[in-house]
């Protein structure tokens, strides 16, 4: 198959992929520097848009929003999401069926878990709020948490579990000096992803936050800008986002597939 490959050609198509992918995202931060007030014609180099950004008020609210969310729903979901983790793969030969509910969430489209959890909640006649998001996010990243972390699992010897027992050790000394050492760039590469996922998700936001401005989300605020028409605020704005994305996501990557630095 390899021998019958036309090098030249499947080069052309991985050019033309990264090209669709890349160059508008290219063309959005070059445009993020336009001086001119227009966000779609270059007028010359300036940088005021990234000023004018972190001047406004709406926007710098939504982000510390975000960043709340995002920070509160990481953590949640990596203790949550670790725990599950060791659990189903210690059960990995009797929970088929509890596997596929827990990865549910990773293939059931956003609208519609967005949609159950706005019914769950009214049904509990929880008042909306950035509660309400946190512990949305923490079902949503849960199992991307629990997927990077049973990756790593698969390769862990689990006779030094039995070793450290039999050394007298109690099962939650083992998995805290034993376990967790083992599978800890497996957990930060899941915190990392559960992170810039609860970062850039906009959907199941959107419906469980309720009204006001005080559970409003970076998403939700660029959205709502749009509806407008873009800016070049938009264009500033949308350029951090996806540095950080892709920052975090190769991070997040790097400690999966090879450890922590100097390991």
């Amino acid at each position: 198959m390899r021998g019958t490959t036309n090098p030249r050609l499947m080069l052309m198509i991985l050019s033309a992929v990264f090209a669709f992918l890349y160059i508008p995202i290219s063309v959005l931060f070059a445009l993020s520097f336009n001086e001119g007030g227009l966000p779609t014609a270059w007028t010359g180099f300036s940088v005021k848009w990234y000023g004018e950004l972190f001047r406004n008020a709406d926007i710098m609210g939504a982000a510390l929003n975000t960043l709340i969310v995002a920070v509160i729903s990481t953590i949640l979901a990596t203790i949550l999401g670790t725990l599950l983790a060791v659990g189903v793969e210690i059960r990995r030969r009797k929970g088929r069926f509890l596997e596929t509910i827990i990865f549910a969430p990773m293939i059931i489209p956003d609208i519609v878990l967005a949609i159950a959890l706005l019914s769950f909640f009214s049904l509990l006649n929880v008042t909306m709020g950035l509660h309400t998001v946190i512990v949305s996010h923490v079902v949503f990243n849960l199992a991307f948490v629990c997927s990077v972390v049973r990756a790593r699992l698969k390769t862990f010897d689990w006779s030094i579990v039995e070793a450290s027992t039999d050394l007298g050790a109690s099962m939650f000394t083992t998995l805290w000096r034993v376990v967790l050492p083992v599978m800890l760039p497996a957990v930060i590469a899941g915190a990392l992803l559960a992170f810039t996922l609860s970062l850039d998700e906009f959907i199941i936001a959107f419906f469980t936050a309720g009204a006001g401005r005080d559970s409003i989300t970076l998403p939700m605020q660029i959205f709502a800008m749009i509806r407008f028409g873009v800016t070049p605020e938009i264009n500033a704005l949308a350029a951090i986002v996806m540095t950080v994305s892709v920052v975090i996501l190769a991070l997040s990557q790097r400690l999966n597939r090879g450890g922590l630095p100097g390991q």
